[in-house]
Formats: C-alpha cells, structure tokens, sequence
C-alpha cells in the first residue's frame, strides 16, 4: 500500500510539472519550431486581434520570407513586445491563429516560434447531399477549420440524396431533385423508387444553396484562407439527375441507374454547361468531378453506349469512365482549372493532367504518384470522420468502421516504403471525410468532426518527426473545452481505454498497454474479472500476462468510476505461434497479420480493420496442429457481426479432434445466438470444453449470410 501511494505521488507530481507547461503552451497543429521563456506579454485581446499596429505589436509581411513556405511565419512574443512576420497574408493569419491560441488570463507566453505547414493541401470534406447544411452552418465549420489551419473545405454537393447547387441551364435541378419525402435516410434509400419532390410541396426535406448563396460562402472562406472545392459527381451517383432529367440516363427513365449515358452527346453537354456555372462560382484551382462507384450494367445494355464504344475503338465499359472524366478535364484545362477525382478516375486510363484522391486505402494515390499525377490522401480506414469513434454499441448509429481520435492522428499520409523521394512530392495533402447518410443534424455533424479535425489538422501540419500522440492528447483535452465554450458540439472523448497487446514469444508472455483519450487519466485495473474499484492497481506503464488474464480497467476520477470497464482478454495460450493450413479460403483483403493471425496471441477490438481480425468471404475451415499429442482442455474462438458493412455471425461453430491429420471427430457443434437481423456490433465466442488428447484441432464455421464472417483467435488450452 505504501508504494502504491508513492507511485501516485510521483504520477501527481510529474502531471503537475506537465501541466504547468501545457497550460502556457496548448497551440493545435504544433509548431515546427517554438521555443519558451520565463514570462508574459500583457495585451487586450480585443485590441491585439482587431489592430495591426497597437504599441509593441508589429505585424507585417517580410519580402525575404516570400521565397520560403508561403504559410509560414515567424513569431517572436518577448518583454519588448510582439513581433509577427511572414512572406504573404496567409503567413500572417496562420501566424494570428497562433497568437490566439497561446493568449490566456496571463497574457501571451514569451515564446519564438518558426512555422510552417508540412502540406500545402490540409482539407475537411463535407456531404451536404445526403443531409443539407445552410450556409450558416457551413460558415461555422469554416470559423473551427481556420482556427487550426486548415485550408480546404470540399463540398460534395450532388448524390442521390439531393441536388444542392443552382444551375440555371437546368433549373429543375433544384426545382425537382433538392427535396425529398423521408428525412431518415435509411427509410427514404430503402424505399421503392426513392421519391423526391418539388420546391415548396409539403413535407419536402432537403434544401439548395443559390448563386449568392456560394458567393457569400467562397467570400467567407477566403477570408479565412479556405479555399472550398466544389464536388459534382460525374458519371455516377447522380440518381437525383435523372429524376429532373431522365433521358440523361441509359433507359431514359428515372429511378433505373444512377450513371449517365455516355453513349448520349447530351450528357456531355450537361457536364459542360454545368461545370461551366461552377467554375464561375468557384475560384478553386480544383474542381472535384467524383467519379468513384459508377456501375457498369447499364452501359453494357444501352445500345448507344455501346455503339459509342464501337465508334471509338474502346474495348471495356471503363473506358467509357474515363472517355467523361477525360472530356471534364479537357473543358477545366480551357477555363484554367484543374480537375480532382476519386480514385476509381484510374480506371480505364487516367486523364494527363488529373489529381487523384484516394480513398480505397493508399494504393490508388501510391499508383498516381508513380505515374507523375499529384495525390490526396483520405484513405477511408484512417480519415472517414463519420465512422464510430467510441464502441458502436454506445453511439450514434453510424455506417460501420471504428476511427478514434488516436488513429486520425497516427496517419502519415506518405508512404515512404512505396514511393521514391521524387513520387512523395506528388503528395500534396490529406483530407477528412465526413459522409452524412446518417448524420442528420448541425450539432451531430460536429460531433463527428471534432475532436477528429484536429487530429487532422495536426497531422496534415506540424512535422512527423515532432508529432507525439501523448503530447497532443493534454492539448486536445484543453482545446475540447475551448470547443464546447464557442457553441461547438464536439464528441466529449471516451471513457473507453485503448488496449493493446505485445506477444513476447521469447519470454512466453504478452505486454498489454492501455491509454485514455482523456487527459489526465488515472487507471485502475484488475486482471480477474471483476470490475475494479478505486483501491483497484493503479496502471502505469504495462501490465504483463504470463497465461491467462481476464483485464477489466477504468478511468477513475474523484475516487469514482467513469463509464463503464473497458475488457479485454490476454492469453498467451498453447496454440501460440503452432502451424494452421486452411481448407478454405480467407478474404485477402482481410487477411489481418497473415496465415497465423488466428494463432498468433492477438485479440481482435472493436473494428475488423484494426488488422487481428480474419475476414472471409464464405466459410471458415482451418486445422491447428499442435505439433505434438498432447491433454487440450479448451478451445474457443470468437467472431463479430456488424451487419451494415455487411459482418455476419455463421451459422453455427464445430470443432473436429485428429491424431493423424487426416481422420477426424466432431465433438461438438455451437450454433450462433445472435439474430442475422441484428444491426448493432455483436460478438459471440464458441468455446468448447475437453478434455481430448490429440494433436491436430479443426475449426469449422459456415457462412449463413452473403457477406463476410470474421474471427479472432483460436484459444486452445
């Protein structure tokens, strides 16, 4: 007991010390360079940020700087006063987000600061289809986006949701296809023929942002040196089209397919007259064309698209993709913009000059860099922003996927063991997604953004080599608060711990680490089950399983709870590290740490992608061999359901005994308990009790549903 209470004094004390430091400097993204002094500039806040020239204040641009970063400043806050210098008003108004945030009751900091942004692209893409968000709205975002440096807001403002942008070669646009009947989105994609209705009729939901409209957000944004970056989607997704104007589609009738005729030179037209109001609107060097999920069955059966293919020599229906994104840039290149797409843009041939955004993993912008094109990276694992961020079983529903704070914050966006030092240049950023099916609302929009945003936005900033997660933790803690005071309505952090999980096989044992988003946090635990209480072993640096561990841990705070236990299990069990063959086939998508995932010691969490979990397409069937005739006493292996993705139970669970290898028992069969209609993320665990004394253990699990099953590990003891 003694040496617990020195170990929380020493935890205390070492916070406090950390703490008195944060409390000076709580700057998001971090600086490339700042460095702190005893003391503090006394200034009105009022004044500093509304007069470039108040006494000791000096604010100006430096022609010597203008050769260097063009967002880069420096800042010096001394007993002499403030001295703010750049190389073009964007350097100065990042150097004044800088000078806000480190401003408190005492005043400023003494401090010297040397930045600049790592990326010149640093963007938060918004659905506004799917969900409208008035001007207001996205204004507001803009004023959280500009405070941490962020420089792009991409609208994606045509889906089948709804059409969201004035035209007026085609008014009925949002005359017929910005409302809808059904708020829920779920309920209105479900319905037979998705209906949508006219401006004004009652009960239509939805909205369109007009020509002044646009003009008033671009002029906002630019203010705050936020370029927005118009999204119209092109060849696919445009369901919300053809309800205005079917004979744009292949059957010539709404409802049918969400692609355009390629085959039909009135599509082209459209593309152009609406693309030619765009660039008007918008002065984005970038016009984003979509460009992602177009089907195919369509254009297979339209006899003008395939005559057009015959017509121009094309041997595939991608072609046909490309042949539109290629006419979109040719008509961008001639109004002096360039064009931007997701990166199915690369199927049937990219156009010369487009951008690529990749959002399927890495692998299209590692492709597009390789071939000269500039990339953003928003692989859709890392940077999704409407993905669960805490345990989907106590969120909002969702689309599926588990992205906290901590693995927005751990993306790099360039992938340095794929691409030469000259092809890591064409990366130009990163950019947040935040997708809005199921996103109703202004304040659960935010919900999803923040504190993401500013994982985001440290991480498309501030120097790999200087980010730390436990430095920038306190700091988004503190930031969370400043949020919250402005009228934001940010997800208020978790109760939940981060565990993982090193195996030693050397020492035959496993390392579990635990963190908290929250900051501080004291963590008490236990490793037998039970749920731990105040007097619980205080967490400090890991916790060590030499077999078996049943590990429940929380945060405590006043000598109480908060939430409810985060558990995991550790097992450095017998099959560790043992030789497994497959009868079947896993998914290699999903493959999670390769042949021996199921036997290497891991866990799986809360999202197949955390890379423990075992994806497969149909049915599991794999053989454990022990290597040796020896007593089992226990087998059990676990497996998810998360239906929307489309992560199903199986339907039951057998496991077979051999000697040989070749010969084997049933002894016994498990069947699921958990509902196939039941949408909310699910596990069971299968467990078998022994004992038997074989050698070879076989675990078999057939599919049930189309989708996929996915399994943890096999536990044999």
């Amino acid at each position: 007991m003694k040496t617990d209470k020195i170990l929380i004094a020493v935890f205390i004390i070492s916070l406090m010390i950390t703490f008195s430091l944060q409390a000076q400097i709580q700057v998001i993204p971090a600086p490339a360079e700042i460095s702190l002094s005893d003391g503090f500039f006394k200034v009105d806040s009022t004044r500093l940020f509304s007069d470039k020239h108040i006494r000791k204040v000096h604010i100006k641009k430096d022609k010597k700087m203008r050769t260097a970063n063009p967002e880069g400043y420096s800042l010096i806050v001394d007993k002499k006063g403030i001295q703010l210098k750049a190389g073009s008003e964007a350097g100065l108004f990042y150097g004044r987000q800088t000078l806000r945030q480190l401003y408190n009751q005492q005043g400023i900091p003494f401090v010297a600061v040397n930045d600049s942004p790592r990326f010149s692209y640093r963007g938060l893409m918004v659905d506004v289809s799917r969900h409208f968000f008035t001007k207001e709205e996205i204004m507001k975002i803009m004023d959280a986006m500009a405070y941490y440096k962020l420089n792009r807001l991409h609208l994606h403002l045509t889906d089948a949701g709804g059409w969201r942008i004035q035209i007026d070669h085609y008014p009925m646009l949002t005359e017929q296809s910005a409302y809808r009947t059904e708020s829920d989105w779920r309920k209105w994609w479900a319905g037979r023929d998705r209906t949508y209705l006219c401006e004004g009729d009652s009960g239509a939901y939805g909205g369109y942002y007009t020509k002044a409209d646009i003009k008033e957000m671009v002029a906002y944004g630019e203010s705050r040196r936020i370029t927005i970056v118009p999204e119209v989607e092109f060849p696919g997704h445009s369901e919300e089209v053809f309800a205005a104007y079917p004979e744009l589609c292949c059957a010539g009738e709404a409802h049918t397919s969400g692609e355009f005729c390629i085959g039909n030179p009135a599509s082209m037209k459209f593309m152009e007259d609406v693309l030619g109001e765009i660039v008007e609107l918008f002065p984005s060097k970038y016009i984003h064309v979509g460009g992602d999920e177009a089907g195919r069955s369509a254009w297979k059966k339209c006899p003008k698209c395939q005559a057009f293919m015959k017509e121009q020599g094309m041997t595939n229906e991608d072609e046909l993709q490309s042949y539109m994104i290629r006419r979109a840039e040719d008509f961008l290149l001639t109004k002096g913009r360039k064009l931007i797409g997701w990166d199915e843009i690369l199927q049937g041939g990219l156009a010369p000059e487009a951008t690529v955004m990749s959002w399927r993993g890495e692998s299209g912008g590692i492709k597009a860099a390789r071939m000269g094109h500039d990339v953003i990276m928003t692989p859709g694992e890392y940077l999704y922003l409407d993905a669960y961020q805490a345990d989907p079983r106590f969120q909002p529903y969702a689309i599926g996927g588990y992205t906290t704070v901590k693995k927005v914050y751990s993306y790099d966006p360039i992938p340095y063991d794929s691409l030469t030092v000259d092809e890591s240049h064409h990366i130009l950023g990163m950019q947040g997604n935040v997708w809005t099916e199921y996103i109703p609302t202004p304040d659960h929009l935010e919900y999803m953004i923040f504190p993401r945003a500013l994982a985001l936005a440290e991480a498309a900033w501030s120097p790999q080599a200087k980010r730390s997660w436990t430095d920038f933790k306190p700091r988004m803690n503190a930031h969370l608060k400043q949020l919250q005071t402005k009228g934001y309505h940010p997800f208020p952090l978790s109760d939940e711990l981060d565990v993982s999980m090193r195996v030693d096989t050397l020492n035959r044992q496993i390392v579990v680490k635990m963190d908290a988003e929250k900051s501080p946090a004291e963590i008490r635990y236990t490793t037998d089950g039970t749920t731990p209480i105040s007097s619980s072993l205080l967490y400090m640096d890991s916790v060590i399983v030499k077999d078996s561990a049943d590990i429940r841990a929380a945060i405590f705070k006043n000598n109480e709870l908060q939430g409810e236990p985060t558990v995991y299990k550790a097992d450095y069990h017998h099959a560790v590290g043992k030789p497994i063959r497959f009868l079947s086939r896993f998914y290699r998508g999903y493959m999670a740490g390769g042949r021996g995932a199921l036997v290497d010691g891991f866990r799986g969490g809360l999202t197949y992608l955390d890379g423990h979990w075992q994806g497969y397409l149909d049915s599991l069937d794999c053989v454990v061999d022990m290597l040796d005739t020896c007593d089992i006493h226990s087998v059990s292996v676990r497996f998810m359901q998360l239906i929307g993705p489309g992560v199903y139970q199986p339907a039951s669970v057998e496991l077979m005994t051999s000697s040989d290898g070749e010969n084997f028992t049933s002894v016994g069969i498990v069947p699921t308990t958990v509902p196939s209609d039941y949408s909310s993320l699910a596990f069971q665990t299968y467990a078998f009790r022994g004992p038997w004394h074989v050698r070879y253990l076989r675990i078999r699990a057939p599919e049930v549903h189309s989708g996929f099953i996915f399994a943890d590990e096999i536990v044999v003891w």
